[in-house]
């Protein structure tokens, strides 16, 4: 039981040539009685970073996971190994496996993080910013300083260890009476949006490439989003990540007067779902402050920066199935 700092410990038990982290999984990182999914590929960017530290790539570029099975709270293996480091990219393939059986698989690229250099006139490193009016600019209304924190899920084992304060004009956005809602005549549609401003709780905890792989998988999706009368008969529910891709857009900022530490800003949209199989679309960027501190100052949005977008396909399955789960694993151990 421990912050999020603390949870994503593991230990190096490389030899021999076989690149191998350990670890037990925390038993308050948890939705319901299984591991969150989010969680977990933190501690598989973790054993990465540790695998890439003092190489010429030290930094996550893009990563994707296959959930093969639901993990456990219980001990695991992170397998690494390099598939190929040429001039500009390591590739590396990481696998969690529990009790000898692989759990998580994921396909990783490490890099440096930064602006690419402009090695000469005729290739100049592109890169979409503020004052560019094509630069996407951060997407929530609200000031974190004005922002209030609501309550999560209950299922969600982790809720002491952070704040939420959802953007309220964002939410608006899915009333069935909103401009954004489809008819016969429409073309496309925007799907159903989500935003919040979040905080990590512990003071020593720290927003790192591996806390990005959860914070991607912290939103309220498609089904929670929508009204009661579009959901009839679905009750408490859980959403397990099937496939989850993640780029990491830009280097993390160190703590200033405009970028918070332990704090970022969310956003995530969906549009599809068939027979409970929808997708999630989600950006995480900086904060100028924590939830409730700070105050709003003139130009702050300019300055923010989107650190990750992420996508991913997961399923609705009742909570008891979660449950159950939990419960055979832990009869297993």
């Amino acid at each position: 039981m421990a912050p999020f700092h603390t949870a994503v410990n593991i230990k190096d038990n490389s030899s021999n040539g076989q690149h191998s982290h350990t670890g037990r999984i925390d038993p308050e990182w948890v939705v319901g009685a299984v591991p969150n999914g989010g969680y977990v590929l933190a501690l598989l960017v973790q054993a990465c970073v540790l695998h890439q530290a003092g190489t010429s790539h030290p930094d996550p570029i893009h990563v994707t996971a296959h959930y093969l099975r639901a993990t456990a709270v219980s001990h695991f293996e992170i397998r690494v190994r390099n598939l190929r480091t040429g001039r500009g990219f390591t590739n590396l393939t990481a696998d969690l496996y529990q009790q000898g059986v692989m759990i998580i698989t994921t396909h990783q690229i490490f890099g440096v993080n930064a602006s690419p250099p402009n090695y000469t006139n005729q290739t100049p490193g592109l890169t979409l910013a503020p004052p560019s009016s094509y630069a996407r600019r951060i997407p929530l209304y609200t000031h974190p300083s004005t922002a209030v924190a609501r309550p999560v899920r209950d299922v969600w084992g982790f809720q002491s260890y952070i704040n939420i304060a959802p953007d309220p004009h964002i939410l608006a956005k899915n009333a069935p009476d909103h401009p954004n809602r489809t008819h016969a005549s429409t073309v496309g549609g925007d799907g159903l949006e989500w935003g919040a401003w979040f905080t990590f709780t512990d003071k020593d905890d720290k927003i790192t490439n591996p806390a990005l792989a959860f914070l991607v998988d912290i939103f309220t999706n498609l089904a929670g989003l929508l009204p009661p009368s579009e959901r009839r008969g679905l009750g408490k529910s859980w959403f397990p990540t099937v496939v989850l891709s993640i780029e990491f857009k830009a280097p993390i900022p160190r703590s200033s007067s405009v970028h918070a530490s332990r704090s970022v800003g969310l956003y995530s949209s969906g549009k599809f779902m068939n027979d409970g199989r929808h997708d999630a679309y989600v950006e995480v960027w900086t904060a100028p402050c924590n939830i409730g501190e700070g105050e709003e100052v003139a130009g702050w949005r300019e300055k923010q920066v989107c650190l990750a977008i992420a996508t991913q396909m997961a399923y609705i399955i009742p909570i008891s199935v979660n449950l159950e789960k939990g419960r055979k694993n832990a009869a297993k151990l």
